[in-house]
């Protein structure tokens, strides 16, 4: 017997509910031909207007949907569906204000708690969403989510869930945002790929804004192949359009070919408001890659009103903003509620402007007004990942701060700044989360996959990167803020320091390299030849790892000859200046901007002999109560440190090197073979004083949170160490590559070290480059006879080279001195 007309508008509402477009309208093409009922022909029309929408047809949708609801005799019920299937579709071709006005006659005509009621709700919300009327959003999704609880519907259930999600990202809610669409997301992947690309589509919008843009744009690249091979041409231009979005942050040329490709998509479609978005982007794109060659003021003028017509609002304020940076003008007024990033955007232009016109000063207070406003809202993270990801909305007031204040050539003025820049992503002081049986779970299953995927980029594997998603959600989540750090000025530092101790806080203000000396006498700022370091450092990288493979043979000598002139000349350069300036100061405390990140500072000519540290803030490293003097032991009266230390597979003297550094110690404690496994490691460092780890260890650059070490059972990552509850004073990482950082928005850098300074550890020993095998085994060996007899690392270090007679790039980071 055939299905009914009924039955098979069902069938259709089904597999459109599921993105089977083409199953759908089959269904509804039959339905309809099998119906005189104008009520449920009506409905059929407004399901098969969605299907049109959804596979790049909206203006014959919004032709079929208003042919439907001009149909004399339709029950109020009716009415209020066709009202609200038609402002769906203006609600998706950005026509805003329309598109409210009938979905709340919709909602006003159906019965509060119904299912079709909160589907409607679910379509405001996001019209409120995109006028930024998040308060209206909240309360129509909470709405929708009541209903849904109520009639035990799942699958919608969890959409309206991920949609307060999307509604805590456009209020800078980056934590909320995040965990909400992760704990929705199996939930709606399991109705159908494309739902869980929609999904995706989001969650990628949380991950740019959280600065985690690389991995933003692999997801947002996916989402569109699969939106294009449904033939969802609205779906894949909103994807390109959030893929300019995060390009613009870093890839302005690539922004406006994204940008550009998305409008015309947009625009063949007949989506004047979404058009007008990916337009304003390609405008903005298009004045940060060819500043010369602007777009001209009636571009800006025409893009910003159409953004207003649509209803996008505050997408109209900020382009406004941008043409009044290209062209001058008086700035748009800001409402108190505009998003956070808006406001940071009209900091960035007053700063910017201040600049142009020579007003230095204006230029500062802007960009510092700016700052303080990232750091009100860094206030609500603890996770170290996302403090340092989310600097990026400061980059250009940071940097334009920084120029301006290099231009003072005032001491103190750059000192400040170059402190605004260490300290941005280390204000807030974390609260370690309790102990998280699940999250221990998904680290052991993750090191398994590593193992299991080597030799393969292992973080491409669906499985991997659910597990990562999941870790990240819980370490963001979980991790709380109890309080921020204090940040030091000229006057505070000097009066902190001994006689025999100076800063060099070195500066990159893109333009220039600068160093600021101070003492405890005196502060100075020492102007360097920044072509000088480029040349010297070009290369660099590739002759200290050919350097410590080539141990032996005619060609050593060779290699080490080559090394030795580059490390002089980047001495001469870098170095040899800011020392002079010093007046002979016998211990150095360095900050460093990313440009500097992989110098092995130990193996410079100038540093030999010399303890020295690299902190991650000069406010951190003397912000705190201060140390005993370098060169003293450890009181009588001060209980004795211990240490423990632990081996990693396939290290040739790995056992060698902790045996001899362990003879340093009484009862020192070590792990080896089978016995280091991740958790007694762990459990380890909570335990003693000094830990020291021997293993190969790597540093993955899109993600430093999954760098680490190899252990017996897998891998230690940078997620494991920030969740131990006690850190050791000292941590000395024998291992290549994790003294390396990943540079992050021109000033942050994180990475194993990091990580480890984040958990509670003073000091970090570690090294940024390849170290060979036997000098490793004998200097730390020697690092350790003066760390047990109470040497600070900087001083250990500095000796050990000195009894040695060993060059080696380990260097101290943190609080070393």
């Amino acid at each position: 017997m055939p299905l009914s007309a009924l039955e098979l508008h069902q069938r259709g509402v089904d597999a459109a509910n599921s993105r089977r477009f083409a199953q759908a309208r089959r269904a509804l093409t039959t339905a309809s031909a099998r119906t005189d009922d104008d009520d449920l022909r009506t409905r059929i029309d407004g399901t098969m207007a969605y299907v049109l929408a959804q596979t790049g047809e909206p203006a014959e949708a919004e032709r079929l949907s208003r042919e439907a609801l001009s149909r004399p005799g339709l029950s109020a019920e009716t009415v209020a569906l066709a009202n609200g299937q038609l402002g769906t579709l203006l609600m998706h071709g950005g026509r805003l204000d329309e598109a409210d006005g009938f979905l709340t006659r919709a909602i006003d005509g159906l019965d509060d708690g119904s299912i079709e009621s909160a589907n409607l709700l679910m379509s405001r919300a996001i019209v409120s969403m995109q006028r930024h009327r998040l308060d209206d959003c909240s309360a129509d999704l909470q709405r929708a989510i009541s209903a849904y609880e109520a009639h035990g519907a799942d699958a919608p259930l969890a959409e309206a869930r991920h949609n307060l999600g999307y509604a805590a990202l456009l209020g800078g809610d980056l934590v909320t945002a995040l965990g909400l669409m992760t704990r929705s997301r199996p939930i709606l992947a399991a109705t159908s790929d494309l739902a869980a690309a929609i999904s995706d589509l989001d969650r990628a919008e949380v991950l740019r804004d959280a600065g985690l843009t690389t991995e933003a744009e692999e997801l947002l690249g996916a989402v569109a192949v699969l939106f294009g091979a449904q033939r969802m041409r609205q779906a894949r231009g909103e994807a390109e359009f959030h893929l300019a979005r995060s390009l613009l942050r870093h890839d302005a040329r690539s922004a406006e070919r994204a940008a550009a490709t998305a409008s015309r998509r947009f625009a063949a479609l007949g989506s004047e408001g979404w058009a007008a978005r990916a337009e304003a982007v390609r405008l903005e794109a298009r004045l940060l890659a060819h500043p010369k060659a602007a777009p001209n003021a009636d571009d800006f003028a025409r893009t910003a009103a159409a953004l207003a017509r649509g209803g996008f609002r505050t997408e109209a304020t900020a382009l406004t903003l941008t043409a009044r940076l290209a062209g001058g003008g008086r700035l748009p007024r800001l409402t108190s509620d505009a998003p956070t990033p808006l406001r940071l955007r009209e900091h960035e232009v007053r700063a910017a402007r201040a600049a142009s016109a020579g007003k230095d000063a204006d230029a500062r207070r802007a960009a510092a007004a700016g700052l303080e406003l990232l750091t009100a809202w860094q206030q609500s993270f603890g996770a170290l990942d996302l403090q340092a990801s989310v600097a990026m909305h400061g980059t250009e007031l940071m940097f334009t701060g920084l120029a301006a204040a290099a231009r003072s050539r005032d001491p103190e003025v750059l000192f400040e700044w170059s402190e605004r820049a260490r300290h941005l992503s280390q204000q807030v002081a974390p609260v370690r989360p309790p102990h998280d049986e699940e999250l221990s779970a998904d680290l052991a299953e993750l090191r398994m996959l590593r193992a299991d995927l080597a030799g393969s980029d292992w973080t491409t594997d669906a499985r991997v990167r659910e597990l990562r998603d999941r870790v990240r959600d819980r370490q963001w989540s979980s991790t709380g803020v109890g309080g921020n750090h204090e940040r030091l000025g000229l006057r505070e530092t000097r009066a902190r320091l001994d006689d025999d101790t100076a800063i060099l806080a070195y500066v990159f203000t893109r333009e220039e390299l600068l160093c600021v000396v101070v003492t405890a006498s005196a502060a100075s700022i020492v102007e360097l030849s920044l072509p000088r370091i480029e040349a010297a450092l070009d290369g660099l990288r590739a002759d200290l790892d050919v350097a410590a493979l080539t141990r032996g043979g005619p060609m050593a000598q060779v290699v080490a000859r080559s090394l030795d002139e580059r490390l002089r000349r980047l001495d001469d350069a870098l170095l040899a200046p800011a020392r002079v300036a010093t007046g002979g100061a016998a211990r150095l405390a360095l900050t460093v901007p990313g440009i500097l990140g992989g110098i092995p500072w130990a193996m410079l000519p100038g540093m030999r002999g010399t303890p020295f540290t690299i902190a991650t803030s000069v406010s951190r490293l003397l912000g705190g109560s201060p140390r005993r003097p370098d060169s003293a032991p450890t009181p009588p009266s001060a209980p004795a440190l211990t240490a423990g230390f632990a081996t990693g597979p396939r290290v040739a003297r790995a056992e060698e090197e902790v045996r001899q550094a362990a003879e340093a110690w009484p009862d020192a404690r070590m792990l080896t073979g089978q016995r280091a496994r991740v958790s007694a490691v762990t459990e380890l460092a909570e335990q003693v004083d000094v830990l020291h780890i021997a293993a190969h260890g790597r540093h993955a650059v899109d993600n430093p949170l999954f760098s680490g070490f190899e252990l017996h059972d897998g891998t230690l990552f940078g997620y494991d160490v920030d969740l131990i509850s006690r850190a050791p004073d000292t941590v000395v990482l024998s291992a290549c590559e994790l003294g390396r950082s990943s540079v992050r928005w021109g000033e942050e850098a994180l990475g194993m070290t990091r990580v480890w300074l984040h958990a509670g550890t003073g000091c970090v020993i570690a090294a940024p480059v390849v170290v060979a095998d036997d000098i490793a085994c004998e200097l730390l060996g020697a690092v350790h006879v003066e760390l047990a007899a109470g040497a600070r690392p900087a001083v250990a270090l500095a000796a050990a080279a000195e009894s040695t007679g060993l060059s080696a790039p380990f260097q101290c980071h943190g609080s070393g001195l």
